[in-house]
């Protein structure tokens, strides 16, 4: 009786472990801009896809009014994008320092200030979707890090 118990509890532990076993998570790439829109749109932001032939396209959108571009890059004549740029600025900030850049760098991960050609403080932050791509969850996870990083530079930024 004792095999017959073991058996059982150890069919039972194999089920178990076969159904709990999540489903495979939704892959997202760059080469749908529609979908990367519906994902910031799922963040509840309004998001305006902007392709034109020749062209890599963009997404416009804005978040707590600060406005921001998704660019697609690392594309094929305007397709089958691999990567996307985050990316944001101050037009009314020319006063920044490099130095005061410099310190942002150095202290934050995962974006990167600078001045752009106009002398205008931007922020970017680069996502590789490359490949199969990551988990649509994890892609959402980048929008969360992305406005947390867009918060921090505005105050950082503009502070006295």
């Amino acid at each position: 009786m004792g095999k017959i118990s073991l058996r059982a509890a150890a069919l039972l532990a194999a089920t178990t472990a076969f159904f709990a076993t999540p489903a495979h998570a939704e892959l997202v790439n760059a080469k749908n801009p529609e979908t990367i829109k519906a994902i910031i749109e799922s963040q509840g932001w309004p998001a305006t896809l902007v392709s034109k032939p020749g062209d890599d396209p963009y997404i416009e959108s804005t978040r707590n009014g600060l406005k921001f571009l998704v660019l697609f890059m690392n594309c094929d004549e305007g397709k089958n994008c691999k990567t996307l740029q985050y990316y944001m600025g101050f037009s009314d900030a020319k006063g920044v320092s490099l130095d005061k850049l410099n310190k942002w760098n150095k202290e934050k991960r995962f974006a990167r200030g600078y001045k752009d050609e106009e002398g205008d403080p931007v922020l970017e932050m680069d996502v590789d979707l490359d490949f199969a791509g990551i988990p649509r969850e994890n892609v959402g996870e980048t929008f969360n890090t992305w406005a947390a990083l867009m918060d921090s530079y505005r105050e950082f930024v503009f502070e006295k």
